[in-house]
């Protein structure tokens, strides 16, 4: 049997998460725009309408993959491209208490919901009925 040489496994190179302590609020820049996650598309990439009134294919950037989930209603900071309008990079994940914050203070309009699915485009959930007829 070989000795156990290291130090751990997989659990010690994933680390702890430690993100108990508050982060600072970050605000839009030029070239950045606010956000509500409409649609997972999956392979990194969403569909988002922006503040703005645009619905723009976000990609999500690779060191939120995996570390950061992000789902529809969730509200992100996106960077806008200069060469494609209607395509944009996610930034940042804002968490439902940052979200009220910056709603507070006048940064999102008034109608943003907040920590609520959004369905748009009839995307309504249906209740499906089959109707069997007796043969």
């Amino acid at each position: 049997m070989p000795k156990n040489k290291g130090k751990g496994g997989k659990n010690r190179r994933r680390g702890k998460n430690d993100n108990d302590s508050k982060r600072e609020l970050v605000y839009k820049e030029d070239g950045q725009e606010y956000a509500q996650v409409t649609k997972m598309l999956g392979n990194g990439r969403l569909e988002a309408y922006c503040f703005d009134g645009v619905n723009r294919l976000c990609h999500i950037r690779g060191k939120l993959r995996k570390r950061v989930w992000i789902q529809q209603g969730d509200i992100v900071l996106i960077g806008l491209r200069e060469f494609q309008d209607q395509k944009a990079d996610v930034i940042l994940k804002y968490d439902n208490e940052e979200a009220r914050s910056l709603k507070a203070y006048g940064e999102l309009p008034e109608n943003v919901q907040i920590n609520v699915d959004v369905a748009l485009d009839g995307d309504d959930i249906e209740d499906d009925t089959f109707d069997f007829e007796e043969i």
